[in-house]
């Protein structure tokens, strides 16, 4: 559960429609979509480090892959995909912080699963074009629903209303049988009141690495009512995804010599022939439904109520070959003179679960004072289920017969209050109190048929604040102070890990912003207490494993700008500089403890850059040439050369071109985008692990290590059109 209350600059800030699309260009649409987000997103010049982006911004390389990707060039940001193309299961870190420590809201609604607390973009595929705008907020960030943000938050609006009628006709294609093919549409606005709106999307793959194929189905279908001081939004947005397996990763001679073999599925068979099984995919869908009223009382009051219910379901189905059959239910069986104590079966490991969510809050606005406050509850309830659809002995069983069952429950409940105030016209103060109270339970058997019974609350007392300085009207200089804590997930606990971690944020910031240039530079300290870091294991569906690492820090410059060179010629790079280190970490090495003193947090490089530069040669022609660094790093926490990932400096390229008044439709979009475009081998994800070898030398432990690889895809392109009629 949880208790909110802060006082903080919260309003939207400026949202654009499609650029194919005519937005009801009016205030009172506009301030009321505020009404909805204004209690998790900030004002460009508030005192809170971010990045904002328009749905312009996104659809320049929407062609299919992931909304992670979509984001890879913004500072900080390091992107990696298990199939190696951005297309299927994806991935995004910030500030060294893995997917499931950034809080990622969809209309104000937590995305994140309340018991992994990952976010699963494959959920969602082609999301990115239902989306209106959306801001990453880099550190602790402002208070907002759900879990609390340990690297960052991504607040996004999906697509508002269009005053016109329209339709839409998106398709994409490009290397691996890539294909996206999405169909949007809008009646406009009926009697100036009512709009329908809505997408449905497929996208396919055979991806960069052997076998991992994507098929994605997704849709959006939005009601929506609109007056001068009401704004009512019914929602229904989900997708169904079926993925084959490429979690497992590659050690470091066969990246060198078959850098694409995907192990996931192999077996032999009876003949001792090296198989694979052709099922050995991930099936899972997501069906999200909204209710959002926004409503405007006076020119200082206004409010916003939002209602969610979330349904999940699927499985992750795997060939075993000679599996134990006693683990699995089925029990030791007598053929003849033989015991068959084991048996090649086919099993599904299942998730089942419902979220409901309920987010209020009231604002009050004033010339000098902006105040928001309000309450958010949610309720989780997920079933964890395995069962065997085939085995080539099955003695006495019935197919799909249950071998382990489990439950989790998770209540969590907030309260808030935010404001801030411009003292005058160069001082502005911020300040953001939350409070969270979450009740967790569980029962019944892990997957490892291990009992799981846990009960645990937690409380937290989450303050922020923080203060601008406007030193010129093209300077500005600002500082602010937030704290987070976060209960442990699912994974943690079955590790034995019951403590939760703390974080005190620290950002100093100066912008500078003219006509043609644009500067933000920051510098920040987040102090850790009991951080959950990844170790660099992973189990044996490829969740990371995490260990609790005592004290801990990363501290950072970041600095993000964009410079107007020409008419025709736009510059916009960022870097972020950092060190990230465990104090005094303490890890078992050949069947001892060592203190290793200071090291690298895993996953978290010093040197994260990116570079576009965007040319307009003639009208409607945009060229754009993306560079991307990321230095090297270790995945694991001990400093181990074995769990070093290398640095690696990549480059696309991306154009567009719109042709307008062309028969038979208002206008076509040309877009083409060239990933890699110098063909660079390079690993962006991958896993490290050690395990006690005490049989060699008898009397002895000697402690191995080992390292996975996710290599990513060489050269390969997309190319997309886009009708509108």
């Amino acid at each position: 559960m949880k208790l909110l209350l802060s006082i903080g600059l919260f309003a939207a800030g400026s949202f654009t429609l499609f650029a194919q699309q005519t937005s009801i260009d009016t205030t009172k649409v506009e301030s009321l979509d505020e009404v909805l987000i204004e209690a998790v997103r900030v004002k460009e010049d508030a005192p809170i480090t971010q990045s904002n982006v328009k749905k312009e911004e996104l659809n320049k390389r929407n062609l299919g892959q992931d909304i992670p990707i979509l984001l890879n060039y913004l500072p900080s940001v390091v992107t990696a995909s298990d199939a190696g193309a951005g297309v299927g299961y994806t991935y995004i870190r910030v500030r060294g912080s893995d997917a499931s420590r950034v809080n990622v809201t969809l209309n104000g609604i937590p995305f994140n699963d309340a018991e992994s607390q990952g976010t699963f973009w494959v959920n969602l595929p082609d999301f990115a074009s239902s989306v209106q705008s959306l801001q990453l907020q880099r550190g602790v960030g402002t208070s907002t629903n759900g879990s609390g943000a340990f690297g960052a938050s991504l607040n996004i609006l999906t697509d508002g209303i269009s005053e016109k009628a329209f339709a839409e006709l998106a398709n994409s294609f490009g290397s691996y049988n890539t294909r996206k093919h999405t169909l949007r549409f809008s009646t406009g606005l009926l009697n100036e009141h009512f709009e329908v709106s809505g997408r449905l999307s497929n996208i396919v793959s055979d991806g960069y690495i052997d076998r991992a194929t994507s098929d994605l189905k997704s849709y959006f279908l939005q009601g929506t009512y609109t007056d001068t001081n009401t704004l009512l939004r019914l929602i229904t947005f989900g997708g169904r995804e079926e993925t084959y397996q490429a979690y497992f990763g590659i050690d470091a001679e066969t990246l060198a010599n078959d850098r694409t073999f995907n192990p996931a599925g192999l077996y032999t068979d009876a003949n001792g022939n090296v198989r694979f099984y052709d099922n050995e995919v991930d099936n899972y869908a997501q069906d999200h439904y909204q209710l959002l009223w926004n409503q405007r009382y006076n020119n200082n009051w206004s409010s916003n109520l939002a209602l969610n219910y979330t349904y999940g379901r699927g499985y992750f189905e795997q060939f075993k070959e000679d599996a134990d059959l006693e683990f699995h239910g089925i029990g030791t069986l007598e053929i003849g003179d033989e015991t068959v104590e084991t048996s090649d079966l086919i099993r599904r490991r299942w998730l089942d679960n419902d979220f409901y969510a309920v987010n209020a809050n009231v604002s009050y606005k004033e010339s000098d004072l902006e105040m928001t406050a309000g309450a958010f509850y949610s309720h989780y309830d997920g079933d964890h289920f395995g069962e065997v659809i085939w085995a080539r002995f099955a003695g006495n069983s019935q197919i799909r017969d249950r071998y382990y069952n489990g439950n989790g429950t998770k209540n969590e409940f907030s309260v808030f209050s935010k404001a801030s105030w411009q003292f005058n016209e160069t001082w502005e103060f911020f300040a953001d109190l939350q409070g969270r109270f979450i009740d967790y339970k569980t029962t019944g058997l892990t997957s490892d048929k291990v009992p799981l019974e846990i009960s645990e609350t937690y409380s937290f007392f989450n303050p922020k604040a923080g203060v601008s300085f406007q030193l010129n009207p093209y300077n500005q200089l600002y500082a602010s102070y937030g704290r987070a804590n976060r209960e442990p997930r699912r994974s943690d606990f079955e590790q034995g890990i019951f403590t939760p971690e703390s974080l005190n944020d620290f950002e100093l910031g100066w912008r500078l912003n003219r006509e043609k240039t644009r500067i933000s530079t920051n510098v920040y300290f987040m102090d850790y207490r009991d951080q959950l870091v990844l170790t660099g294991a992973i189990d044996d569906v490829g969740a990371p494993i995490r260990a609790t690492s005592g004290k801990s820090y990363r501290l950072g410059l970041e600095v993000d700008a964009e410079f107007i060179l020409t008419e025709k010629i736009k510059l916009r790079p960022n870097i972020a500089l950092s060190t990230n280190k465990n104090i005094d970490f303490v890890t078992s090495r050949d069947g001892a403890l060592v203190n290793l003193g200071n090291t690298n947090i895993s996953f978290s490089p010093e040197i994260v850059a990116a570079n576009s530069i965007e040319y307009s040669p003639v009208k409607n022609l945009q060229l754009a040439f993306l560079s991307k660094y990321v230095g090297e790093q270790y995945m694991g926490n001990t400093d181990s050369e074995v769990s070093k990932l290398d640095a690696y400096f990549i480059n696309d390229l991306n154009v567009s071109y719109r042709m307008e008044n062309v028969p038979l439709a208002r206008e076509i979009v040309i877009t083409g985008l060239v990933n890699n475009l110098f063909n660079v081998e390079y690993v962006a994800n991958g896993y490290y692990f050690t395990y006690d070898d005490d049989f060699s030398n008898p009397g002895t432990i000697t402690t191995i290590e080992g390292a996975g690889f996710y290599p990513q895809a060489t050269t390969n392109f997309l190319l997309g059109a886009t009708i509108l009629f």
